[in-house]
Order: C-alpha cells, then sequence, then structure tokens
C-alpha cells in the first residue's frame, strides 16, 4: 500500500475525543504532540531514534527511552537504551542507562523504572527451546528477555527472566526468528506491583506474580499473531493489539481484542471492513480514551486513527515524518501514539485547543 496522503485526513468532531496526541517517528530524533487538526504544537529533540515511544507523565515530562551505540549484535526489535525524562523544555531531568533496554520501560509513580531488556540465553536453556525458524539464532547464541525494575537511585529492586519459564511448554512460531525467547514487548505495571506481559514469538500475554515470580495468569493465542500492548481495563478485561503476523491467514489483518482473562472470551473487537485494510505486522498499540472510544496506532502506516466501539472511524491522521531503518528502507512507522485531554495534568495548561 503506497501511502498517498499525510496530516489530519478525516475528523468527525462531535464524536472524536478532544485533545493532544502525543507520537514518536520510528526513525527520526523527534516527538511531537498535534493537536485535533494535526498542527503540531509541541515538540522535543531528543538524543537519537525512540527505542519505542514517549509518555507524558503526570508533572508534564516526557518519559522516553532512546537507542543507544551499544547492544545486542542483531539490528531491529525496538532497542532503546537511554532512558530519560525531559521536562517541557527538553532539559534533562533524570536517565537512566540499560543497553540491552528494549520496547517498553515506565516511570512508577514512586519514580522507580519498570522496562524490559535483553540478557544471552544460559546454553542449557538455549538447547531446550523449540520451533523457530532453523539456523536464525545469533552465532554466540539465543538471547532471552529480562523484565527490570529499577530504584531512583538506580538499584536493581526487581529482575524476572524469561529463562525461568516452562520453556517446553512454549514453543517460537515456526516462521519467527530463533534470535530471542521469547520477544517481551510490553511491560504494563499493575496496581498490586505485579506486571502484565506479552510474549510475541510464543504468541502468549501473562502476568508475573511479583512476590513468587510465576505466572499468576497466561493466555495464548495463535491467531493473535505476534501480539503488542496487552493493559489491564478497569473492569479487569485486556485490551491487546492483535498484528495478525504468522497466522497462516489468507488475508493477514489486525485486531483490537478486548479479552475476559477469565473465562478467555472476547468480550469486543475491532478490525476493519474489509479486514484487510487495517494490518500491521509489527509495532503497533492502541490507547482507551475517556468518552470510551479507542485511539489506534496502525504502526506499519504511521497511522493514528480513533474509533468508536460501534467500529465508525471518528478521526485519522498520517504520520508525514519518513526517516530510513537499518535496512535501508525509507518508511513512517510509529510505534505508539498517546491522547491527553486538555485540562489532563500531562497537559498541565500548557496548551490549548
Amino acid at each position: 500500500m503506497r501511502i498517498l496522503q499525510t496530516g489530519l485526513t478525516h475528523i468527525d468532531s462531535s464524536r472524536a475525543t478532544p485533545g493532544f496526541t502525543l507520537f514518536s517517528p520510528l526513525w527520526d530524533a523527534k516527538t511531537f504532540i498535534v493537536d485535533m487538526q494535526g498542527n503540531v504544537v509541541h515538540e522535543w529533540d531528543l538524543p537519537g531514534c525512540p527505542g519505542g515511544y514517549a509518555r507524558l507523565l503526570p508533572n508534564g515530562n516526557l518519559f522516553v527511552s532512546t537507542e543507544t551505540e551499544t547492544g545486542p549484535e542483531f539490528k531491529g526489535g525496538a532497542q532503546g537504551g537511554l532512558m530519560q525524562e525531559l521536562d517541557w523544555n527538553g532539559n534533562v531531568v533524570n536517565e537512566y542507562v540499560d543497553h540491552f533496554q528494549h520496547h517498553d520501560c515506565w516511570r512508577l509513580p514512586n519514580g522507580h523504572t519498570l522496562y524490559a531488556a535483553w540478557e544471552r540465553m544460559p546454553e542449557e536453556h538455549a538447547r531446550r527451546v523449540r520451533g523457530g525458524q532453523p539456523g536464525s539464532a545469533p552465532e554466540n547464541g539465543m538471547y532471552s528477555d529480562v523484565v527490570r525494575e529499577a530504584d531512583a537511585a538506580g538499584n536493581l529492586v526487581f529482575e524476572w527472566h524469561a529463562w525461568q519459564m516452562d520453556i517446553e511448554k512454549y514453543e517460537i512460531n515456526p516462521l519467527m526468528s530463533r534470535r530471542v525467547w521469547a520477544w517481551c514487548n510490553t511491560t504494563f505495571p499493575l496496581e498490586n506491583g505485579d506486571i502484565l506481559i506479552s510474549l510475541r514469538t510464543i504468541n502468549t500475554c501473562a502476568i508475573i506474580d511479583r512476590g513468587t515470580g510465576e505466572f499468576s495468569w497466561e493466555h495464548a493465542d495463535f491467531s493473535w499473531g505476534g501480539q503488542h500492548d496487552p493493559q489491564m481495563l478497569d473492569n479487569g478485561n485486556i485490551l491487546l493489539f492483535a498484528n495478525g503476523d504468522c497466522t497462516y491467514e489468507p488475508h493477514p489483518f489486525s485486531r483490537i481484542i478486548e479479552l475476559d482473562p477469565e473465562s478467555g472470551e472476547e468480550k469486543w473487537a475491532y478490525k476493519a471492513a474489509p479486514s484487510r485494510d487495517f494490518h500491521s505486522h509489527h509495532i503497533s498499540g492502541q490507547q482507551p480514551l475517556w468518552t470510551g472510544n479507542i485511539l489506534i496506532c496502525e504502526g506499519l502506516w504511521g497511522r493514528i486513527f480513533e474509533v468508536t466501539r460501534d467500529g465508525d472511524l471518528v478521526w485519522e491522521y498520517i504520520s508525514p515524518h519518513l526517516g530510513d531503518t537499518f535496512t535501508g528502507e525509507t518508511v513512517n512507522w510509529v510505534f505508539r501514539a498517546f491522547r491527553y485531554a486538555e485540562d489532563s495534568p500531562e497537559i498541565g495548561g500548557r496548551l490549548s485547543l
């Protein structure tokens, strides 16, 4: 699909959720805020390309991860490493470095930093991994994921290692690489201290019990096709982006799914009509808005759009910011996007609609 138009492409002002939308083009050292008309109303210069995305903190500061020069030998995978809090003017408030950090990171209310990282997988555990493309592991051995939390002074206060799982139980999708077991792309903090994670290459979402390090809940579904961005809703259900990659579907497509974690039933889902018109095989995510609408980031196309619960499109913006990936492709990828209300503490009276 060719991108023929960028910027604001659609708005239904009577049903769209008023606010400001934050996004970070994956191959540009910038973070932008746009208003409902798609106008850039604020921006930050970053020290490098984002390792995924930035969020606004309740104090109005930006929390962002950017890529460092050190890390695993393979390219790709939303590699970050430098996690910074920047004030509204771009001044560094504090920072924390883990060169193997990737995908998700959070600044918690207590000032701690929660994030996903990679580590070399112990060989005795790597030998137990099943599935994936033969011969696709790095020459020096597979990596696996680790979830870490560091306090405000930079001391590690929690670690969970993916190789602690029952490895034989979780086979890597046969169409995916064996470079990482099992590709954690989300570390969503729960109110009780537990952590909701997404393991893409084994099509599994799970909750890490903070006290035991074991899974208190897990659910796998091959049809998700390498999901992203599971998050716990106020009603106890889980909302996730089902990418639809590597599912053997004749016409791959993505969905937003609301899952009842107790029954495993889909309580709500969004897909396009025709379904193939909404498809990002990697990155991407969604945000439930205070009006009940859903803000969706279809990352492969740099498309950020808002739908009602009935599936009606009420706002759409296409990122005009192009950059070259490590493979030399020129793209406008956006990993995730976030909408903030004008009267939210994050905006804090700094902008007006």
